[in-house]
């Protein structure tokens, strides 16, 4: 194992400018992070404390194990996506452990539109919901939802990943032994009656939870007939009559700790395993990374440098260092987990790819999870790179991160562009999680190549008219603007294409904390597809 030496100078004055403008970026992500923690707001939130129930993070901080950390997914997800506001996409998820099993938690907020569901928060759901089931975690839902957000239904109900998949998700998770638990704690109407109702078990809180497909509204409405929520579906009825529930609660502090003795007696679903090795702190802190990375997004982001701050004790066994140089890959530790990591060097060329491909292939061969960290403009272009196999040496390495069943994880720390992005196992390759830093950007292309692309294309349409005018630069614009802004960390976290924009001094926290939860996951055989010689 040999040390990595970094020669960052902590103490010039580029280091200094570098980590001014880095947090000076984070400005934005950091107030869509508070408003997302703060839900509905006071006013709403005051509203949901006066009829006895907590807001959804303080109910899922209740049901974790005392002192353990919970991995949230899709934090800032709705954030300025729809034109009023929806924190977290209305709904709280993400890892947690319980009664000492990892488990998935499903939290809705009711101060968000009655905790209704948009069409980010069934993304949201589905999305947890697929980590709980390539990982077999338990999942536990903390029910309080209205249902569908009505004037967005044709962009939640009929199609095959909307709302419906969440029950077909649960179905087959009990189906496969995957423990399906739920607690009513505030209405369950419509579509969401079918969550506890398809569940394993249930609680249902005395005189806040409510259970029906039709509400009192929907039920005068057909039947002309005025009944309250409790008498139509509350804990009494459904505990006593119905049959839909299983577990009488008191109050919610009754209800979490029920879900709690259900879930310790559920034998499936597994803790974290210790890792095999002692952990090691870097020989370089983590927060320096912020000086590192430098606002300008053309200047390189130095691999190694960013590996001595993440590996345990700055420690990497590089594979191949000769070879393919703009792709770094090797393996290490981090949090005292055996990793395998490719980080970009440069752009990739033939060299790069075939080198990661076969990294790829002995990582999954030794069951080694992987780490595909971007900083990637795309592979080379050019007659002589084509004429040379680029496109079946691209493919090659895009098979085989998607083909490999190790555990694999994707952070963009910086560009993540086209095929680049799907080399380095973006979000269409399937990593068990993917993260962002705030300085990183993603879009098909460059904005400036898209822009000069287009504007190529629209001056050859002009020319064969038989004209010449054309304002390049007043066409151009847009384009760029419109790349810029939807390539940004906030646009995309909003928009749940990554699981988290995570600061980069937190990102050692961030992988170990994922490499815990799939320490214990089934292992599973990898099958390649023909790789093109």
């Amino acid at each position: 194992m040999s040390t990595i030496l970094s020669k960052i100078n902590c103490n010039s004055e580029a280091f200094r400018k570098n980590k001014d403008a880095y947090f000076k970026m984070c400005e934005k992500i950091n107030q869509a992070r508070n408003l997302a923690i703060a839900g509905g707001g006071k006013t709403a939130m005051a509203k949901q404390e006066k009829k006895g129930k907590f807001s959804p993070r303080v109910r899922i901080n209740k049901l974790l194990d005392t002192g353990t950390p919970f991995l949230e997914i899709g934090q800032i997800a709705g954030h300025e996506v729809y034109d009023h506001d929806v924190p977290s996409a209305g709904i709280v998820t993400g890892i947690g452990m319980v009664a000492g099993k990892l488990t998935a938690i499903f939290a809705n907020d009711p101060s968000v539109k009655g905790g209704t569901y948009y069409p980010l928060t069934v993304k949201k759901h589905l999305r947890t919901q697929q980590v709980a089931r390539e990982n077999r975690f338990p999942c536990i839902y903390l029910v309080d939802s209205g249902g569908v957000y009505l004037p967005l239904q044709e962009e939640i109900f009929p199609d095959d990943y909307h709302f419906g998949r969440i029950f077909r998700n649960i179905a087959e998770m009990s189906a496969m032994r995957i423990p399906q638990f739920s607690a009513v704690m505030g209405s369950c109407t419509a579509g969401s009656a079918y969550i506890p109702a398809m569940c394993d078990e249930t609680v249902i809180v005395k005189g806040t939870g409510s259970i029906f497909l039709g509400g009192p509204q929907l039920v005068q409405a057909a039947t002309g007939v005025i009944v309250d929520a409790e008498t139509l579906g509350g804990a009494d009825v459904h505990t006593r009559e119905s049959g839909v529930a299983d577990h009488y609660a008191e109050d919610e502090n009754h209800a979490i700790a029920t879900l709690k003795e259900i879930a310790a007696r559920n034998g499936m679903g597994g803790g974290v395993i210790a890792p095999p090795k002692e952990p090691l702190a870097p020989l370089y802190d983590p927060s320096e990374i912020a000086g590192i990375i430098s606002p300008n997004p053309q200047e390189a982001i130095p691999a190694k440098a960013i590996l001595a701050r993440i590996l345990d004790g700055s420690e990497f066994v590089e594979y191949r260092s000769n070879f393919g140089p703009t792709i770094v890959c090797g393996t290490g530790y981090i949090g005292g987990y055996p990793i395998g990591v490719l980080i970009n060097e440069g752009i990739l060329f033939s060299e790069s790819a075939q080198k990661a491909t076969n990294f790829i292939e002995l990582c999954t061969q030794r069951n080694i999870p992987l780490l595909f960290l971007h900083n990637i403009n795309g592979f080379m272009v050019g007659a002589k790179y084509e004429a040379g196999g680029i496109a079946k040496h691209g493919a090659k390495m895009v098979n085989a991160a998607s083909c490999t069943r190790v555990p694999k994880f994707s952070i963009i720390i910086g560009g993540s562009y086209g095929a680049g992005n799907l080399a380095m196992c973006g979000r269409a390759i399937g990593p068990r999680m993917m993260a962002m830093w705030p300085n990183a950007k993603t879009t098909v292309i460059g904005g400036e190549q898209a822009a000069t692309v287009l504007a190529l294309i629209r001056r050859e349409k002009l020319n064969k008219k038989g004209k010449s005018f054309f304002d390049e630069e007043a066409f151009k614009k847009p384009i760029r603007d419109a790349y810029k802004r939807q390539g940004q960390a906030l646009y995309v976290g909003a928009r749940l294409w990554v699981d988290a924009v995570i600061d980069p001094a937190d990102t050692r926290e961030w992988i170990s904390l994922n490499l815990s939860m799939v320490a214990n996951a089934p292992i599973l055989t990898s099958n390649f597809g023909v790789f093109r010689m």
